[in-house]
């Protein structure tokens, strides 16, 4: 997801979740998003971004059944460090798993999420949060929501004027991505980015994906990526990207055939305003 985007497995476990326990949670999420635009000031200033990817491939894991997938998002940043935001994303991973049994129609992604950015120097910035992802649709009885909450925190240093390093953990206070009894699961994201040349730049991750519950360990996995991206003055920017996983193909591979979580080449065309 843009960069608030996370590894979303393709399976989803079928155990129940109370209606009211849905509530609750966006209740809370939605009194965080007010809290947040209560403290913005009057200097907040908003940006956003449009996408057109080859495939939504989050945390390792392609979320459109290796397609195309049209993305956007805004954001609304004070001075003060507060920042609050949304994203979207077309997918298939969910109505992929529909059947005239269990039929399922959920085609979109809608994450909001909130924090705060400070610095400790210079050269050290850190950035926490919570970002809710939700996904909007028709399920079956009895279908586990794959809706999830994640608070996280994350570490950037400019080791000079052309590289970057960061590090983020992610943690769900919720079940994750509709894994059963899996509230506490983690990711790991350490990235790197090279400025090369005139708006070149190229970035690599690792990750880690933990999943807690009685045998959603077999579904954890590390990834991967490496990318090159060439921005121009308009806004304008297109990055290319290999990404990869250790994710066990058997449990990676959706109701078509199409391994998910195998090794592929995307390419985004992003315009930022």
């Amino acid at each position: 997801m843009s960069s608030h985007t996370v590894a979303t497995p393709f399976h989803a476990s079928t155990t129940t979740r109370t209606h009211a326990r849905n509530r609750t949670r966006r209740a809370r999420i939605a009194a965080i998003l007010i809290a947040l635009l209560g403290i913005a000031d009057a200097q907040a200033g908003t940006s956003g971004n449009v996408s057109l990817t080859s495939d939504y491939v989050f945390r390792g894991v392609s979320q459109s059944n290796q397609e195309p997938a049209l993305q956007g998002g805004v954001e609304y940043a004070a001075d003060s460090g507060f920042y609050i935001g949304g994203w979207g994303s077309s997918i298939s991973w969910l109505s992929d798993l529909s059947s005239s049994a269990a039929p399922i129609s959920s085609n979109l992604e809608l994450d909001v999420y909130g924090g705060y950015r400070g610095k400790f120097s210079e050269a050290v910035s850190y950035d926490v949060g919570a970002l809710y992802y939700w996904y909007p649709g028709d399920f079956p009885s009895g279908f586990n929501s794959a809706d999830t909450l994640e608070v996280y925190a994350g570490v950037s240093v400019a080791a000079s004027e052309k590289v970057s390093l960061g590090a983020k953990y992610s943690g769900s206070t919720t079940d994750l991505f509709g894994y059963a009894d899996s509230s506490g699961s983690g990711y790991l994201d350490l990235s790197a980015t090279f400025a090369v040349a005139d708006g070149w730049s190229i970035g690599a991750h690792a990750g880690k994906q933990w999943i807690e519950g009685a045998g959603n360990d077999a579904f954890e996995y590390t990834d991967w990526k490496l990318g090159v991206t060439k921005s121009f003055e308009n806004g304008f920017s297109v990055g290319l990207a290999y990404t990869g996983t250790d994710a066990d193909d058997a449990l990676y591979t959706n109701p078509f055939g199409n391994k998910v979580a195998d090794d592929t080449v995307a390419l985004t065309i992003t315009k930022a305003f």
